[in-house]
């Protein structure tokens, strides 16, 4: 079966069957961390993935990556070993990712990240998510990254669009245009 199908599937079984419990900002948050500890420790999956590793050993992993010493709700841990149950874990990635996508359409919550060359302050960082969430009529989640490479000015990543107002990329706007116009003068 796909991969894309499959968590798709349980994804949504998940999401419905946390609407009628009424517990799907919890699990949202679960499965909020569990990915990104997806993305911060690359051999989770790994493990995960082992054949040698028991299914309670994989459960408890998961749950630690799900919510670090916090308890794990009882619907997520179900959720957990059904798909453990059925031999499942390597999509577990792609289906916490599901599952936060379905979770932001149902609230109506847009994803933005914000990447600048030094760090913002909070009110900064509000004035964005407001001035967004106005635009798109939806709640914000702004991530915000430093990253000194782009010389200066912001990129910023909405749903979509990318509006690249960098330094960095200006320059090498500026350069190939300057490559450009000495090409045709030879």
């Amino acid at each position: 079966m796909e991969v894309g199908i499959l968590s798709m599937r349980y994804a949504k079984a998940m999401i419905e069957y946390a609407k009628a419990r009424g517990v799907e900002d919890r699990i949202y948050q679960e499965f909020a961390a569990l990915s990104r500890s997806f993305h911060e420790r690359v051999e989770l999956r790994g493990v995960l993935d082992n054949p040698i590793v028991t299914g309670k050993e994989k459960l408890a992993l998961v749950c630690a990556a799900s919510d670090g010493e916090n308890q794990s709700s009882e619907e997520f841990i179900s959720f957990i070993t059904l798909v453990l149950r059925n031999r499942r874990e390597s999509y577990l990635q792609f289906i916490a990712l599901m599952y936060l996508d379905l979770y932001r359409k149902l609230k109506h919550i847009g994803v933005g990240k914000l990447i600048t060359a030094v760090p913002i302050n909070k009110e900064i960082e509000t004035r964005i998510c407001s001035a967004a969430a106005s635009v798109l009529h939806a709640k914000m989640e702004l991530e915000t990254i430093v990253d000194p490479s782009i010389e200066g000015g912001f990129i910023f990543d909405i749903n979509d669009y990318r509006l690249d107002a960098s330094v960095a990329t200006q320059l090498k706007r500026m350069k190939q245009q300057f490559i450009d116009k000495n090409r045709r003068i030879v």
